[in-house]
């Protein structure tokens, strides 16, 4: 199997048609399949990813789990064991990831990543950019900028940049023979943990043109990972700390910068809280 497509989803039903279409309208020279995890959602969401399972047999593996995975708490983790369990049920040399409220737009975007990664034997990640849509009603925009770099390392990510859309990743399969880091399991940015996995072991290429939407709403875990959240950003704080220690403090500079910018965050939050006291 070339590609494995990931699909976390849960009480999608508004979007998961879309998603999916998204993925079976890809025109491929390799065999792809689908990975989807439904975590015990409370809408119609399983059903209509069962009504594909029917349209598309053998083509999407689906795990309807009757519960939400968890953990419940903090929510911050929300939906955590699910995408690990997803992750580690991909079979394919590729992942290509894509949450269920995302789509992709291009049906050659799993050709041209693939094409790209097999041309680029040391790099490890392929991302390219989004449009980004709002369901407020706030004008849309491409999630990369037009400098965003062709070829970026882990050195970029540990300076605290986030320069790619989930649902625009394309990654070799390391966690196919691969455990997850120890920290991993206590860190609330699971995106950043499983980039951070991913780029210590090469660099990240970037295709400049938008091939998917990436979806902004109220649901989403964006709006509980915010800088406001004093919970988190301890968190990330921690994340960094403990990255620092797995990577033999190779980037010890580096990650010592983005410590004390959350270190003055922290106290800047601190500040303002005390001085409603």
């Amino acid at each position: 199997m070339k590609v494995s497509v990931c699909v976390p989803t849960y009480n999608h039903e508004k979007y998961i048609a879309q998603m999916l279409d998204g993925v079976l309208m890809q025109q491929t020279s390799f065999d792809f399949e689908i990975v989807i995890g439904d975590d015990g959602s409370t809408d119609n969401n399983p059903r209509i990813i069962q009504e594909y399972m029917q349209k598309h047999p053998g083509k999407i593996r689906a795990f309807l789990h009757q519960q939400n995975q968890g953990p419940a708490e903090p929510r911050e983790f929300a939906g955590r064991n699910n995408v690990l369990q997803l992750l580690k049920a991909c079979r394919g040399e590729y992942v290509a990831m894509c949450e269920g409220d995302d789509y992709w737009t291009d049906p050659m975007k799993l050709q041209k990543q693939a094409d790209f990664l097999d041309q680029h034997s040391d790099l490890m990640v392929c991302h390219h950019n989004m449009v980004v849509t709002y369901e407020d009603g706030s004008p849309s925009h491409h999630f990369n900028s037009s400098d965003q770099k062709l070829r970026s390392s882990i050195e970029d990510i540990l300076e605290d940049q986030w320069f790619f859309a989930t649902a625009s990743w394309m990654y070799r399969n390391h966690f196919l023979h691969h455990d997850f880091a120890g920290w991993h399991a206590t860190a609330a940015a699971g995106d950043w943990a499983i980039m951070i996995q991913l780029a210590a072991q090469g660099d990240i290429g970037y295709l400049p043109e938008p091939m998917g939407v990436y979806r902004k709403h109220s649901a989403g875990l964006s709006l509980v990972h915010a800088d406001t959240n004093i919970g988190f950003l301890q968190n990330r704080r921690e994340m960094f700390k403990n990255v620092d220690k797995w990577l033999h403090y190779q980037y010890k500079e580096v990650i010592a910068r983005t410590v004390e910018r959350y270190d003055m965050q922290l106290a800047n939050i601190e500040k303002v809280g005390g001085s409603h006291e």
